[in-house]
């Protein structure tokens, strides 16, 4: 069992499923993504940008699509799509949290990084009827699709699951079969 740091407490949580203070980290992505996001509403004008690094830039973009602005150009039933899919993959991913097995680290991780990020996407489409990007990676004529910190927890949660899945459960496995 992982304790919280400096606070002692386990994310065990009982009967060995995760314990709900996990989805603090979901909150707290959810409150990053939304104050960014609230700045760059109320610094940049829609389409302004502002050089940060020869690589990096702020920009504020709408994006009425999913990832790689998918479907962006439909008439607006797409908003109406990408929100149920957010709350049922935001459903699945509750109910997977729940079946994770005792001692497990990086999936309840992972998985409050996607719901996280889900709701913070999900909260601008209600909001805004699109989703606001601001972080713009390119290198020279080439240039990365607008993100967000959304986004990026989204990212770096389906990176984790993929890990734990392909190369931790391999490890669990042999580990298994060694075992007298």
């Amino acid at each position: 069992m992982s304790p919280v740091a400096g606070s002692g407490q386990s994310l065990a949580g009982t009967a060995g499923h995760p314990s709900w203070r996990w989805f603090g980290i979901a909150v707290l992505v959810v409150v990053v993504d939304q104050l960014t996001k609230l700045v760059v509403i109320r610094e940049f004008d829609l389409y302004d940008r502002l050089p940060v690094l020869p690589f990096f830039d702020l920009v504020r973009l709408h994006n009425t699509g999913a990832a790689f602005s998918l479907l962006a150009g439909a008439s607006g039933w797409q908003n109406w799509f990408f929100t149920g899919v957010a709350v049922l993959v935001c459903s699945v991913l509750v109910w997977w949290f729940r079946q994770v097995p005792p001692g497990r680290v990086l999936v309840p991780l992972a998985l409050t990084l996607v719901v996280g990020g889900a709701v913070g996407n999900l909260i601008d489409r209600l909001a805004y009827g699109y989703v606001v990007d601001f972080v713009l990676l390119y290198w020279r004529d080439w240039s990365y699709p607008a993100f967000n910190v959304a986004d990026s927890a989204i990212t770096v949660g389906v990176v984790l699951l993929l890990y734990d899945g392909l190369v931790l459960e391999r490890r669990r496995e042999v580990s298994a079969s060694n075992a007298p």
